[in-house]
């Protein structure tokens, strides 16, 4: 399979099917897409900037972020110009080339994005790639953000359309789609996934990367999040997933979407060495990188170098599509929702 076999009309049996292949066999056909379309043994470094943190009035059953919870974590207001400016600029100093930053808004107001333009701007001056996630928006802030240098825009659709209303009433499936749409034709480049492991059924994963796929075009970037318990959520003792259905899902993800970069965002820290590497094989070729993933956990920076050695990895350094090096390392003292989402509380 090549970049020239890119379907988007995948159908709901023929996903569950490739679910359903023996273990073995799943992750053979996955790795041979891989290798047809990516270095397999590069993987995308990237980290995450939360420049306006809490108070969201949304109700995503996993998210601390929400206002309506109780999970510790204290609404900010947005940082200063100045501020960002600095932090992306010791990311540059650091060898970074993109920069990503995160708003916890439903949906940002003109003014909330004539802000956040700015900031683009003066990040997009240091002469990084820029990346946001700042909630819905309607096409003209779109093309504002586009106007302002903004290179990557993450949204996530989060689940199948059927279990949708399960996890989140505050929004629906529709303006999740809506938003994409004004992504893509104000000429962003789109980072979309989901999170597993909320109580989902396998159907309904599947469900979720047949959307994905279906996309009038791939998202260039797919995080695929494990859910990441809080306490003070909805979602808090929901039974874990299988670290083997999460593998599956990451192959299956790979087999569908086969040029665009498959990302192990949020979870990590509840995976195994040996879990990870399956998802490499599988088809991961991105992951976030640093000592927090924002308010939950990740594996730390040496524990992630010493498995790179481990396993041969290398991170990418340059990015064919735009010729820039993916190594988005700042600090991340600041809180998001820590799934990687796209909920408007993280990328």
């Amino acid at each position: 399979m090549s970049v020239a076999a890119l379907r988007h009309d995948w159908t709901r049996d023929e996903v569950v099917a490739l679910f359903a292949l023996p273990f073995n066999e799943l992750l053979h056909r996955a790795h041979g897409v891989h290798r047809a379309n990516h270095d397999p043994n590069a993987v995308q470094v990237s980290t995450l900037l939360s420049i306006k943190t809490g108070g969201c009035p949304e109700d995503c059953g996993y998210c601390p972020q929400a206002a309506r919870y109780h999970t510790g974590v204290k609404a900010e207001k947005l940082m200063a110009v100045d501020a960002v400016v600095a932090r992306a600029q010791a990311a540059k100093d650091a060898g970074a080339s993109r920069f990503c930053m995160g708003a916890a808004w439903r949906s940002p107001k003109d003014r909330d994005v004539a802000q956040v333009a700015e900031i683009v701007s003066a990040v997009k001056a240091l002469g990084l790639e820029t990346c946001a996630t700042l909630g819905m928006l309607t096409d003209t802030q779109a093309q504002t953000l586009k106007h302002a240098g903004l290179d990557f825009y993450n949204h996530n659709l989060d689940t199948a359309p059927e279990f949708y209303s399960e996890v989140i009433h505050t929004r629906d499936y529709q303006d999740r789609l809506d938003t994409l749409e004004h992504i893509r034709e104000a000429g962003l480049k789109t980072c979309c996934g989901g999170i597993v492991g909320m109580g989902e059924s396998r159907e309904q994963r599947a469900g979720l990367l047949q959307t994905l796929a279906n996309l009038p075009e791939h998202p260039q970037s797919v995080p695929i999040n494990q859910l990441v318990q809080v306490e003070g959520t909805p979602l808090y003792g929901t039974d874990a997933l299988d670290p083997f259905e999460f593998v599956r899902t990451i192959a299956v993800a790979r087999m569908l979407m086969p040029a665009s970069m498959v990302r192990l965002s949020a979870g990590r820290q509840q995976m195994d060495d040996a879990v990870q590497a399956l998802c490499f094989f599988a088809g991961a070729n991105s992951i976030f990188y640093g000592e927090k993933l924002l308010t939950t956990g990740n594996p730390d920076v040496e524990h992630d170098r010493a498995l790179f050695r481990r396993l041969d990895l290398h991170a990418l350094e340059v990015a064919e599509e735009a010729g820039t090096v993916h190594a988005d390392i700042i600090e991340t003292e600041a809180a998001s929702c820590g799934q990687g989402c796209g909920c408007s509380a993280a990328a």
